[in-house]
């Protein structure tokens, strides 16, 4: 089976390259038009959501979790899926309610310069991120760190992905996650299949990890809810599906999207419960399930990954380029542009990926931390409509957020250990009440503080700034 996976990969990879028509206008670059200009179907836009979230680094997260804090942990991780239910409402409100055409468009009338500059940072290192973790994953399935096999399969996965997405921009990958979803659901059924007919799942085993509060996985769930209602806006691929299709149609992609990629993190997290029911002392996942299921399980686990981490890569790099190219206006919005985007992005999640830190949850909890700027904007600005808070309320729920996740990154990496000697997922829920409750209560001051029907004199400074 040494060449199962590799020869199962080359097949998959081939099918995206085929399925990726080259993008001739604008339209089907950055917004996935047809050639007659045509908005994707209800189906592809599920399929893209669910297939761009349910990526390489989440199944393992989820399994992961499953494996160390047993169901807790992964209903913790799969918690964060109600991102969908909570970015469809914030969706909706942005184009139906108050008439703009992406979250920059918004944050630039409330909130000048200040308010995409920001933004940009943000969603800029969360693609980056999604980059090089899904690298990441590849490059374990097929060596230890640092091996041959680890470099030439990082190598070689990111060239491919990187072809098909320069190819075709955002209507090949929603293309390219049709295909790979209708295939990632076959081989996720024939997984779980294969796992309880091994005769070694049980239903006790799910419950091999008692619920007490104070352990890290209903802590993990607790920050999960907190982080959710701010999550979704801090995700360009989320956000850029949002803005494709008519209001029905979005508005039941989101819907559908929630409960089919919370089933997709809760099947995969079981194999990690399961895991974790039944490890000796010492043994990774990975090993226990070896020798649960035998080799064939474990192809289709290792298969399902590599599925999950192509599509993310392809939807990343093609948000990527909407962001540089549209919504930032750095560059003329051009499909060549476009393609130099991606390719910049790649080249950087590669060097994370040789260069930096290999803790997968860390990058989604800092990302999610910071993130949370973004939740009084949605409470106050976006769904409460108010247009009296100022800019350095923005400002200081901002600095708030990246300081906390600075703060959480130190602290869970062992550079700093300010908040003493808790577990890392205590410091992250006690940092993201404060940045939370402290975002909050700065836009509530701004608003109390900005004389009635009078716009502030920040933000008036900061648009007029922008039209000069």
């Amino acid at each position: 089976m040494d060449y199962a996976l590799p020869l199962l990969v080359a097949v998959v990879a081939l099918g995206s390259v085929m399925l990726s028509a080259n993008a001739r206008h604008q339209g089907a670059f950055f917004r996935g038009q047809s050639a007659d200009g045509q908005a994707p179907g209800l189906l592809t836009l599920i399929f893209s959501q669910v297939t761009t979230w349910v990526f390489a680094r989440s199944l393992m997260n989820a399994a992961i979790l499953g494996f160390y804090y047993g169901l807790w942990g992964t209903l913790a991780y799969a918690a964060y899926y109600l991102s969908f239910l909570t970015g469809g409402r914030i969706i909706d409100s942005l184009r139906f309610e108050h008439g703009f055409d992406s979250v920059q468009d918004f944050l630039r009338a409330r909130f000048g310069r200040w308010g995409t500059g920001c933004y940009n940072v943000v969603v800029g290192v969360r693609l980056i991120s999604e980059v090089f973790a899904n690298l990441l994953v590849i490059g374990l399935l097929f060596g230890v760190a640092g091996s041959q096999g680890y470099v030439l399969a990082i190598v070689g996965f990111a060239l491919v992905t990187l072809f098909y997405s320069m190819l075709g921009g955002l209507r090949a990958s929603l293309r390219t996650d049709l295909y790979q979803m209708m295939i990632f659901l076959l081989v996720l059924v024939l997984l779980l299949a294969l796992t309880f007919s091994s005769g070694h799942f049980a239903v006790a085993d799910l419950m091999f990890k008692p619920f007490e509060i104070d352990e890290p996985g209903p802590i993990l769930l607790l920050v999960a809810l907190l982080q959710v209602w701010s999550y979704p806006m801090h995700d360009p691929v989320m956000m850029d599906r949002g803005f494709l299709a008519d209001r029905k149609t979005t508005s039941s992609s989101f819907l559908h999207a929630a409960w089919i990629s919370s089933f997709c993190i809760l099947a995969f997290g079981s194999l990690g419960i399961l895991a974790g029911a039944h490890a000796g002392s010492g043994e990774a996942m990975n090993e226990v399930l070896t020798r649960l299921l035998g080799e064939l399980p474990m192809l289709v686990f290792n298969m399902a990954l590599v599925i999950s981490a192509m599509s993310t890569l392809d939807s990343t790099l093609s948000s990527s380029a909407k962001l540089v190219a549209v919504d930032m206006g750095v560059l003329k919005p051009e499909v060549r542009n476009g393609r130099t985007v991606m390719a910049l992005f790649m080249a950087l999640g590669l060097g994370f990926v040789f260069l930096g830190n290999k803790d997968l949850f860390s990058a989604v909890a800092v990302s999610g931390t910071a993130s949370m700027y973004l939740a009084p904007v949605i409470f106050f600005s976006l769904w409460g409509k108010r247009r009296d808070i100022p800019v350095w309320s923005y400002l200081v729920s901002f600095v708030l957020a990246l300081g906390g996740a600075v703060l959480y990154f130190t602290e869970s990496s062992g550079y700093s250990a300010l908040l003493g000697d808790s577990h890392k997922y205590t410091k992250l829920l006690w940092i993201s009440a404060v940045v939370l409750v402290g975002g909050c209560l700065a836009f509530w001051l701004g608003g109390l503080l900005t004389p009635a029907n009078q716009p502030p004199k920040s933000r008036n400074n900061a648009l007029g700034s922008a039209a000069g």
